[in-house]
């Protein structure tokens, strides 16, 4: 049955251009969205510029536009770097608009109405050099929760605390350097506590978060959710909210607010309302977000819609953070690239395969590995697929006419196969399990190859040329089939086989396409090898465009190249490659945890190995961890140690941490990907 679902991605903020870590999140929403529409539903996929708030005051000022000129530029640049990496919205639009502050007033005189709202004096920091208050986003200083330096005023990005202002230590302007003063103002706060119940009951859903989010929520409502302050003092980019003269909506109310408004504008321009796509319960309302913006989406936003009599969103899709070669990106070493910079040198469906590749549910950081990423898009993108198309189309072009007939009896089999696994498939793409999914594609394609090379039409076309056709002609086939499949992630692609083929590729109906007749196209150069030298260009570029403006500006985050340990355990004596061998690691999942009564070091855990069974393990990780927040975590486990009777019960295996032991010990995990029982190489 067809469904109405309404997408939105989260808002990128109009005082920069969008970037490779940016584009994590708008092709993993846009794959999910083509999948979805492709399955026959009704799909909108809304997303805007987040134009407001004290930053891009001052950068327009510095540039000396006004602040619309400023984010009508990059409202443009925005709109076509989407565009040229196939990423379609049905409406990408502005925070700036009428419908945006029609919302955000309707929002919050709802919640003034309903006792939600509290007005008071409160002290907060002012740059007397620069002569204004300081907004979170605007002062920086060392994260009062875990002592991580240089982060912003609302939010630690490395243990994701939320707190305000005037909690940090160590505290200075980010425009100026200088220390702040504390002075009074009065400040508009939601009671977000107010909504504690309902925000429970919200993602006590099954499928509203995924588990991981869902514990991260359960903390926070163990801290208790405190009052959210909604105003920022003049001068401000924003709306003036109602009823003051120098008050303004932080951004943070106003921006989600985009999607609403977002909805509103595209609705009236095509003849429909806002109500039936927000409202109504027909509709899936899905957000898909980062982690850093758990707190505002999850907690923040759907309080105000709970409170504003709005319909809160179906689910919360969060997704990590990007880090490229293992390590966050960097202006410096060239890996802070800009979508425009990798357009220059390489194709958009590239990466778009390669971030599919490595995309799954969870909310594990991706990582971009430029040595990894030509491997693996040359061994599969182009020597496994395109190849398939490349040397069977260009065959029959060269020797047969490029006359298409019936595929011979194999390549039927291995039609009915790909037929039978596509339902397999798009339950992956339905569950954002973009990686599996084309594992299971690529293993289809691995096999039609087989199937090529082991007939070799090449040498059977001397002797039996119709039998080469109908083989050549299963080929296309199979290729046509799997380009459907792979639609979502490479839409371009898939265009060019319908056009190669005379059959678009439109829905995942056209796997019931079976071409016996006709003549295929030129092959062309539909897609072409990567070379190493196209990454190094892309880095070299990124570095010298960035050249002498540092680390930590706008869209990267600061901090040390290393975290490293003062004084670390010094290292052991060598041993032989041999003396490694001999340890068999593997990947386990915990199953169950509990503490061991009358140890108060030790977790008495049961390790899934998958096919391999269980492992009864006592780690001294007790101080460390919080043993019902270990089940179903993935580990590293020393599988072939030689069992050991503890008085507690017998061990069976040691999992890998790291740390200094105490508090600080640190469980190594795998990658999300990674299977019970896999081998660690």
């Amino acid at each position: 049955m067809a469904k109405k679902i309404l997408v939105t991605s989260a808002l990128p903020y109009a005082n920069g251009s969008i970037h490779l870590g940016h584009l994590v999140e708008y092709i993993q929403s846009d794959i999910w969205v083509r999948a979805q529409r492709m399955m026959g539903h009704e799909c909108r996929h809304m997303c805007a510029d987040d134009t407001h708030g004290t930053p891009i005051m001052l950068s327009a000022r510095k540039a000396g536009i006004t602040p619309e000129e400023m984010i009508a530029a990059v409202h443009t640049e925005h709109s076509q770097d989407f565009k040229d990496f196939l990423v379609e919205f049905d409406n990408y639009y502005t925070t700036n608009s009428p419908e945006n502050r029609q919302f955000a007033e309707t929002i919050y005189l709802r919640l003034k109405a309903g006792g939600y709202i509290d007005i008071r004096s409160i002290r907060q920091f002012f740059c007397e050099h620069d002569g204004i208050f300081l907004p979170d986003r605007l002062i920086r200083g060392t994260c009062p929760k875990c002592g991580a330096e240089d982060q912003y005023g609302d939010a630690c990005e490395v243990c994701s605390a939320t707190y305000q202002p005037t909690d940090l230590k160590v505290a200075h302007c980010s425009l100026c350097g200088n220390s702040p003063v504390l002075r009074d103002s009065e400040h508009h706060f939601v009671k977000l506590g107010a909504f504690t119940d309902r925000l429970r009951e919200w993602i006590s859903v099954e499928d509203r978060v995924n588990p991981q989010i869902r514990r991260k929520l359960e903390d926070w409502f163990a801290d208790g959710l405190q009052d959210w302050d909604i105003s920022r003092d003049a001068p401000y980019f924003g709306f003036q909210i109602p009823g003051t003269t120098d008050k303004y909506f932080y951004v943070w109310l106003d921006a989600p607010v985009g999607y609403m408004a977002s909805t509103q504008n595209w609705a009236q321009r095509n003849g429909q309302t806002f109500e039936e796509w927000w409202q109504s319960e027909d509709t899936d309302i899905i957000h898909f977000i980062g982690k850093d913006i758990t707190y505002f989406h999850c907690l923040f936003w759907p309080a105000m819609l709970m409170g504003s009599d709005f319909r809160a969103p179906r689910r919360v899709n969060v997704h990590g953070f990007l880090t490229v070669d293992g390590k966050k990106m960097s202006k410096s070493r060239g890996t802070f690239i800009k979508a425009r910079t990798w357009l220059k040198h390489l194709g958009p469906e590239y990466l778009r395969y390669y971030y599919a590749a490595k995309l799954s549910d969870g909310v594990d950081d991706l990582d971009l590995n430029f040595q990894d990423f030509v491997s693996r898009v040359n061994a599969e993108l182009i020597n496994t697929l395109v190849n398939l198309g490349s040397r069977t189309v260009n065959f029959l072009n060269r020797k047969l006419d490029g006359q298409l007939c019936p595929p011979d009896e194999a390549s039927v089999k291995l039609l009915e196969d790909l037929r039978a696994a596509a339902p397999e498939v798009l339950g992956l793409y339905e569950e954002r399990k973009f990686s599996a999914a084309l594992r299971r594609i690529m293993k289809l394609a691995d096999d039609a190859n087989l199937h090529i090379t082991g007939t070799a039409p090449w040498t059977m076309v001397k002797t039996d040329p119709e039998g080469a056709r109908a083989v050549c002609s299963g080929g296309v086939n199979l290729f046509y089939r799997l380009c459907v499949l792979l639609a979502p992630v490479l839409p371009d692609l898939a265009r060019k086989v319908g056009e190669l083929t005379g059959h678009p590729i439109n829905s995942f109906e056209d796997l019931s396409v079976l071409m016996t007749e006709g003549k295929v196209g030129d092959f062309g150069s539909v897609m072409d090898r990567v070379a190493p030298e196209k990454l190094e260009a892309i880095r070299e570029e990124a570095a010298a465009e960035f050249a002498g403006a540092g680390e930590g500006a706008a869209g990267e985050a600061k901090g040390p190249e290393v975290d490293a340990r003062v004084d670390p355990e010094p290292l052991e004596a060598e041993i032989e490659i041999d003396a490694f061998a001999k340890v068999d690691l593997r990947v386990g999942v915990i199953l169950s945890a509990a503490a061991v009564e009358g140890a108060d070091k030790l977790l008495q855990l049961t390790v899934s190995l998958g096919n391999l069974g269980t492992r009864n393990v006592f780690a001294g990780i007790r101080k460390s961890h919080d043993p019902e927040k270990l089940v179903g975590r993935k580990v590293i486990l020393v599988a072939n140690l030689k069992p050991r009777k503890m008085r507690f019960g017998m061990s069976e295996g040691m999992v890998c941490a790291a740390g200094p032991g105490g508090q600080e010990v640190y469980l190594l995990s795998p990658e999300s990907d990674a299977k019970a029982g896999d081998r660690v190489h």
